[in-house]
């Protein structure tokens, strides 16, 4: 949904009307998310919210944006706009039936664009198994960050005890797994 909405706050210049319309409306789809957060709701209640205040917005703004794109012209900036969400539009909705879901992938994008960033520094890692080796480093301390664990306190308790552990439980050494040792 941020990149739709992107697209609308982009055609402003071209149709500020239309795209005030279309930016009110997802504008009103963040604020039940941002509700449904500081409520700190259920999986069961953020559907319930969402199936009771989101659909009906997101199935009129649908209904609107078919209609608007037939008075536009294709190639304007508010038609590409348009075009780019209709053409999506089913799967813009899909977070509105499951309350597992975000309205947009911001914090999968936010965890991947280091990785995007550094794209051309791991050309010059080296050599091939020093680039695997930087892959994997990367690897664990993005878990240590998804699981809540402190990557340099994760780091320095396993190169303390990593020379006498066994091999053979080397997975509980993992920060996923942090629970189980150390």
């Amino acid at each position: 949904m941020a990149h739709a909405r992107r697209k609308f706050i982009e055609s402003r210049l071209n149709d500020e009307d239309r795209s005030d319309y279309a930016l009110a409306q997802i504008q009103q789809l963040y604020a039940i998310e941002r509700k449904a957060a500081d409520d700190e709701l259920s999986e069961a209640d953020v559907l319930a919210l969402r199936q009771q205040e989101a659909l009906p917005i997101l199935e009129s703004l649908g209904k609107w944006m078919k209609q608007a794109y037939i008075e536009v012209l294709p190639k304007s900036a508010i038609g590409k706009a348009l075009a780019y969400s209709i053409e999506r539009w089913p799967q813009l909705m899909i977070y509105a039936r499951d309350g597992k879901l975000n309205i947009d992938n911001n914090p999968v994008e936010r965890c991947l664009r280091p990785v995007a960033v550094g794209r051309k520094n791991y050309l010059f890692a080296g050599s091939h198994e020093a680039a695997q080796r930087s892959a994997m480093l990367y690897s664990l301390l993005g878990t240590c960050k998804l699981q809540g664990v402190n990557p340099f306190t994760w780091l320095k308790n396993v190169l303390e005890v990593i020379p006498a552990h066994p091999i053979n439980k080397i997975q509980e050494l993992l920060p996923c797994t942090r629970e189980l040792s150390i």
